[in-house]
């Protein structure tokens, strides 16, 4: 049962009273600062997935997202659990968040959700319930919750993200299933698209990203077959030809238009299923960690509004 996996200190009516509900996309252009009308068209909004400058502080790249003219940051849970063991708090990040005036659409990200069952399932979900409670706590609307790296019982994983989305909504966070390229079977947009389905939950969403369409050879044609709302964010990046699409993994990921994926239409097929929420820069590449992060930022900016707007 969901409620046996209540993390403790959470009252039995489900969520933290000090927490605030994160404010829906409906809400995004109400009291928001200049630079946000700057970084939003009628599309799309610019998110900085903080992957992108990872060597950093947290709090420093929630000031840089701000600065290269993002409207919205995604954190990563190390980084915040870094801050935290450099006695920091989550009140901390929520405030830097809050004055810098952005949106985290999610946190990243989950794990062994999916897979575990029998005696380490709970230690699983704990560690689950912790990080959900971080997002809620930093003003996250989705957390990513990341599929196994081997084979995949879609049954049992439809179940437990069923499981999982109920105990994420009571602490105030949507936990969006992700698939990625590289692992042994849950790599394509259909597989995730299956897993929600079969969840059967009205809150079930995926992440979308190029990089893991091109790299687990699904269509990128299936965008199509998604709704806006069961859309949790679109990951921006793009592939280069080299090596062979079955060698690629994260760090060969490259700046939008700098490879040779079909973005355009990409962009052009969420548009017409009436997405409009936030598309992320999100590489993991050891030559940009090395250079100024404000900078690497802002050239990202540049180069997704160039493939966007262009």
């Amino acid at each position: 049962m969901v409620a046996r996996l209540r993390p403790p200190g959470l009252p039995a009516g489900g969520r933290l009273a000090h927490v605030q509900p994160h404010p829906g996309f409906d809400n995004l252009r109400q009291s928001q600062p200049p630079h946000f009308f700057l970084t939003t068209m009628a599309d799309f909004l610019y998110c900085l997935n903080s992957s992108t400058i990872r060597p950093v502080p947290i709090l420093k790249k929630i000031e840089i997202a701000r600065r290269a003219g993002y409207c919205a940051i995604e954190l990563w849970h190390d980084d915040i659990d870094a801050h935290l063991a450099q006695g920091g708090s989550l009140a901390d990040i929520r405030a830097a968040v809050e004055s810098e005036g952005l949106q985290v659409p999610t946190t990243i990200y989950l794990k062994g959700w999916f897979e575990t069952t029998g005696p380490g399932k709970r230690a699983e979900w704990d560690e689950c319930a912790r990080r959900m409670r971080q997002a809620a706590a930093v003003g996250a609307r989705h957390v990513i919750a990341g599929p196994p790296g081997g084979r995949a019982d879609i049954e049992l994983g439809a179940r437990h993200y069923r499981e999982l989305l109920e105990l994420g909504l009571s602490l105030g966070v949507r936990p969006a299933m992700e698939f990625l390229g590289f692992v042994e079977e849950l790599n394509t947009i259909e597989l995730a698209l299956e897993v929600v389905q079969r969840a059967g939950h009205p809150a079930g969403t995926v992440v979308l990203d190029p990089f893991h369409i091109f790299r687990g050879g699904g269509s990128p044609e299936s965008i199509a077959q998604l709704k806006p709302e069961q859309i949790a964010i679109y990951h921006f990046n793009d592939a280069p030809r080299q090596p062979p699409q079955a060698q690629q993994h994260d760090h060969d990921r490259v700046y939008p238009g700098d490879g040779h994926l079909d973005l355009k239409r990409q962009l052009n097929l969420l548009r017409q299923i009436g997405y409009r929420r936030w598309i992320s820069l999100e590489l993991f590449r050891e030559d940009l960690w090395r250079r100024d992060p404000l900078e690497v930022a802002r050239v990202g900016l540049e180069k997704m509004r160039s493939v966007v707007e262009g």
